[in-house]
This record gives C-alpha cells, structure tokens and sequence, in this order.
C-alpha cells in the first residue's frame, strides 16, 4: 500500500469513526432484538434508515423475500459495481450467536463512509441486505433469482474468534426425515404396530456405521425432532433433522444419497414408511484470493493480526458459498472474542466493547477494499481475471 493510498483512505477511517456512535447503536439494537430467518423486519428497517437520509436508492423485498434489501449508490459511472453484503438473522433459542448484528451494520458503515468520502467514486456501492443465512439461505433464493448477475465484486465480514481472510466453508443441505409406522398399545399388542421411533433409531445407527467410509471432511449431524406421544404406545409418527456436509457439492451429492439409502432401509427393516426432504443446499466457498488480499493488506494497516485459517476442520457452511458461483466474492473474519461462534458467549462477545471495536475495524477494512476496487482498474482486472479463470477451469472438470 503506497503513501497516496493511505492518505487517501484515511478519509475513509475519520468517516467510520464519525459515525461509530451510530453503527454502534444500530448493531446493539439488532442484537437486543434478535429476529430468526426471513422475519427480521426491525433489523431491515434500522439498516436501510441510515442508507436512505444518506442518498442510496433502497428496494426492500427484493427476490421475493420480504426481509432482503438492495441499497444502491453510484458515483462516476463506468466503475465496476461492489456489493457489500448485510447479514441480520439470530439464532433461534440463541440470539445472535454468530455476530450478524456486527456484519450487517460493519456493511452499512462501509457504504456510507464511502458516499460520505468519494461521491465522485469510479462505481458502484450496493449494500444487499440477505436475510436467512443460519436457516433458509437467502443468498442462494437470491442468486437463483439473478440478484447477483450485475455485481463484479461481492464481500461481506464476519466475527470470529480469529481475523482470516482465505477460510474455506464446506457445501451443505438440511434434510427432514418423517417416518410412518403403525400405533398400537406397547404391552397388550405390540405385534400389531409398527415402530416409527425404531425406525428412527435404526436410521441413526446406520449412518454411524457409514461414517467410517466416508472422507475426513464429512460432517452429518442429527437430532430427533419427534420421538413419539406416550411410552406405553408404539409410535406411529417420528421425525429427525439431519444437517450434511462434504468438501464440495458434487461430493455431497454422494453423502446424500448414501445416507438417505439407509434411513430408507432402516425405515424398512422394520416396516415403516419414510418421507425425505431437504433444503436448499449451500455450495462449498470459492475465495478470490486478489481480493482477499487486498482486504487482508488493509485489515493488517488498523493493526489487526490475520492468521492462516486450518488446513483441516474448524470450518462450517454459509450461502456465500453460493454467491461466489457466480461473482468474485470474500467472506474474511474479524476477531472479536476467543469464544466459539453459535455459543452463549458469543452471544456476549457481539455486544461487547471489544465486538464495536471490531465491528468498527470491519467497516473500514470493507470500506477501504471496495475503494481499491473502483479506484485502481488493474485490482479489478486481477480480481475478475482470477474469478473468469475459476470458472472456465472448472466448466472444463
């Protein structure tokens, strides 16, 4: 980063910090108020309220999801367009234990300190507000929807226990599992029902003995939504959830049918019926390593520390996956707390100090990379080289 860029950018900094106080009141409120997938109403509103006194041309609703938003401003046109993309949803039984009270006002911070410093930028701001990350993936509606065909660029922050910027995500889906046996009384005619419960705990014993074949980044995990009504009646009704994992979506596509198989024989075995759906699925993370480059050059000039993320393990799933099919797109990490995300502590650390200082540092590492973009056309021809690269390599496989 030559002199000129930094002073450049500290215009960017002052304006984030001018307007901490408010992104800071903004993100407390979403965490005081957490709201679960496709129902965040009040956070979509205290997100897009900034937006609009500032100038961005805002559409709520878009794709067909009534919480997502598209707040857009441009400033010299013939730049790329850069989407900032705002997170929101809780955690249902938890609040918001994965910080996205901190992402979604991190975006909104880095957009408005952009307007507030460069009106005359060469591109195109958009902040896309997409709601239902944890359940649901509004990202992927949004993709299949085409909300992503005219972004060059797409990024987003996220809180962790580390700052990384090249973190990879795993594809995944959700799957429901409903089984239909027989009721009948448990000690006076057992021989004249069908156990739906049996049929569920058979479903979990035969996918734990696929496990041992399965490769090391294989994740599957399960609960029994529904067991059964009384102890003294074979259950004739039986649910379970099941959350599965692989490296990538071809390789899930495996997972998938070899567990569902045997849920369906184990159902069988004992003579239920069994009814499988699932959700969208979520692809594996494709990070543009130019632009998490340049993100990761500005993070470390506010002083944060960015480590390498784990070559094995410790990593989930996310919808972003599925942005980056489509468009050069990030999803880097910026440490808040030494607590684990989806944790009571967690929750905490979201609303602590040291989560506004990071909340803080995030906006403007967005803010200064998107800056980068619009500012310097070969950055943004390194990026899309790279992403165009991708795509036709893979297209070839």
């Amino acid at each position: 980063m030559n002199t000129i860029d930094l002073r450049e950018k500290e215009a960017i900094l002052a304006a984030v910090d001018a307007r901490d106080a408010e992104l800071r009141e903004i993100s407390l409120k979403i965490h005081a108020h957490p709201e679960l997938s496709f129902n965040e109403y009040q956070a979509m509103k205290w997100l897009t309220e900034p937006l609009e006194k500032a100038g961005f041309h805002v559409e709520k609703g878009i794709s067909n999801l009534e919480t997502s938003f598209r707040a857009t401003w441009e400033g010299k046109s013939g730049g790329p367009t850069v989407a900032i993309l705002a997170e929101y949803d809780a955690l249902a039984g938890l609040g918001h234990g994965c910080g996205h009270n901190i992402i979604g006002t991190s975006a909104v911070g880095a957009a408005l300190a952009l307007k507030d410093t460069y009106p005359d930028l060469p591109g195109k701001i958009v902040v896309l507000g997409t709601p239902a990350e944890e359940e649901g993936g509004g990202k992927i509606l949004m993709v299949e929807n085409g909300v992503f065909d005219d972004i060059d660029v797409a990024m987003m922050c996220h809180p962790q226990k580390q700052s990384m910027v090249l973190r990879d995500g795993l594809a995944c889906v959700d799957a429901s599992f409903k089984f239909y046996g027989k009721a009948s009384h448990a000690s006076s005619a057992p021989e004249k029902g069908i156990s739906a419960l049996d049929a569920v705990i058979h479903t979990f014993v035969a996918i734990n003995s696929l496990r041992q074949f399965f490769k090391d980044d294989v994740r599957i995990h399960g609960i029994i939504t529904k067991g059964g009504e009384a102890t003294n009646v074979v259950p004739a009704y039986c649910e379970a959830e099941f959350l599965l994992r692989a490296e990538t979506v071809d390789e899930l596509k495996i997972v998938r049918e070899k567990v569902y198989s045997a849920a369906r024989h184990a159902a069988e075995a004992v003579g239920a019926r069994i009814d499988i759906t699932e959700g969208l699925v979520y692809a594996e993370r494709n990070n543009n390593k130019t632009l998490a480059h340049l993100f990761k050059d500005n993070l470390e000039s506010l002083g944060e520390v960015v480590i390498e993320p784990p070559n094995k393990g410790g990593i989930g799933s996310s919808d972003i996956g599925n942005v980056g099919q489509v468009t050069a797109a990030i999803h880097p990490y910026i440490k808040i707390t030494d607590a684990t995300t989806h944790t009571p502590e967690f929750v905490e650390a979201s609303a602590s100090e040291e989560g506004m200082i990071g909340l803080n540092k995030a906006a403007k590492a967005l803010a200064m990379t998107a800056y980068d973009v619009c500012s310097n056309p070969e950055h943004f021809q390194a990026i899309r080289n790279e992403f165009e690269g991708w795509k036709k390599n893979k297209r070839s496989v």
